[in-house]
């Protein structure tokens, strides 16, 4: 099968995060099983541009990567060369994927594949929740939709969510959708990690117990409920890790003073490479997602895999998997529930081993990328004609 994907932005740019790295991991996976797979993108990178080659194919795990030039508009990832060369090439795939809503890439490729007559399906990553919608840029994205997204929806041979949390949410606008389907993000085992370990990751894991928060810092992550439920723990420290573009981390600063904790919190405001991650990983008693929003979270197989157990709210969209595996905790994100619970593994470690090891071995079992990567080519399969 010749499957292309359009992307805002692909690796190597790590600061981007989980959902960048799961296009890569299912185009990798779906390029193993013998398809062919194409990645049409862009050349931004936050405030500057990749140093990539611009048109041409570069190769990456087997997938045919290009790389397109964004003059203006790099909110919105605005590329004409893409577009020239999504009406040249479209007709030769058999079937397009859309990984984001809001940007001129999707909009322009579903576009283009009506057109073609070529099918097409749209992974909004997430972005597709109400209340986000409501927080922020609320008037610029209701005229998106408007004028933009729900067409490119509606029209869509079907949409793909990564767990039932994120179907529940695009549900509630009540569209006229073909086809969705919940085919969860996969996971690969850890491989050889070179390069150094910071020496404030090596100061974090000398806090024993500690609990962990790895990922990116803002509002949407739930950080200022952590804050206040760990407070009301007895035991341990509390590391948050992770890119800060939002500059979160003063607000958390000062919410630690507010509630007599600065003594007891970590703050790491920085990307963290995957060597640093597997140190904080195998260091931490529990983990710890407690976000408002999240259609996923990657973050929580990458713990389960490590044998950490994780506690979740109901609003993270891995809590499904939780709750299977019995790999932890899915409690409800006020203070005194989120507190207990993190509370309860810090204060046991038996307990917590017991559920870190249920959580490894449900990962290995059901979320390797290559099983993925076979229930994605089985739902393309049914969308082409």
């Amino acid at each position: 099968m010749r499957i292309l994907h359009v992307v805002p932005t692909y690796l190597p740019a790590v600061r981007y995060g989980g959902p960048i790295f799961a296009v890569y991991g299912l185009c990798k996976a779906l390029v193993a099983r013998g398809n062919h797979v194409e990645v049409f993108t862009t050349n931004v990178d936050g405030s500057s541009n990749s140093d990539v080659p611009l048109g041409t194919p570069v190769r990456l795990d087997g997938v045919l990567i290009r790389y397109f030039r964004c003059p203006f508009l790099r909110r919105i990832y605005y590329a004409p060369a893409l577009r020239r060369a999504l009406e040249r090439e479209l007709e030769s795939f058999d079937i397009v994927h859309l990984h984001s809503v809001f940007l001129w890439p999707t909009w322009v490729a579903a576009r283009a594949a009506r057109n073609s007559g070529i099918p097409y399906v749209i992974s909004p990553r997430g972005m597709l929740v109400k209340d986000l919608i409501a927080r922020r840029s609320r008037f610029i994205k209701s005229a998106w939709i408007k004028l933009i997204e729900k067409t490119n929806l509606e029209h869509a041979a079907a949409i793909h969510l990564t767990s039932g949390v994120e179907l529940t949410e695009l549900e509630r606008f009540g569209w006229k959708l073909s086809r969705c389907a919940v085919i969860p993000n996969g996971i690969y085992e850890p491989g050889r990690q070179g390069g150094l370990v910071g020496a404030d990751i090596k100061q974090a894991t000398m806090h024993r117990p500690f609990a962990l928060f790895l990922g990116r810092l803002g509002w949407k992550k739930g950080l200022d409920r952590l804050l206040r439920a760990f407070a009301q723990t007895r035991l341990g420290i509390l590391v948050i890790a992770g890119t800060d573009d939002e500059k979160f981390a003063p607000r958390l600063v000062k919410l630690a003073r507010d509630l007599k904790i600065t003594d007891r919190i970590l703050i790491l405001p920085r990307t963290v490479v995957e060597r640093e991650k597997t140190e904080l990983y195998a260091s931490a008693r529990v983990f710890v997602l407690p976000s408002y929003s999240e259609n996923f979270g990657n973050t929580v197989l990458e713990a389960m895999q490590h044998g950490l157990p994780v506690v979740v709210t109901p609003e993270v969209g891995a809590a499904e998997i939780v709750r299977r595996s019995g790999g932890g905790l899915v409690v409800e994100g006020d203070s005194h529930a989120l507190g207990a619970a993190i509370g309860s593994l810090m204060d046991d470690d038996r307990r917590a081993r017991m559920m870190g090891d249920a959580g490894r071995r449900h990962v290995a079992k059901h979320y390797d990328w290559a099983s993925v990567a076979v229930r994605m080519e089985s739902f393309y399969s049914t969308l082409v004609r």
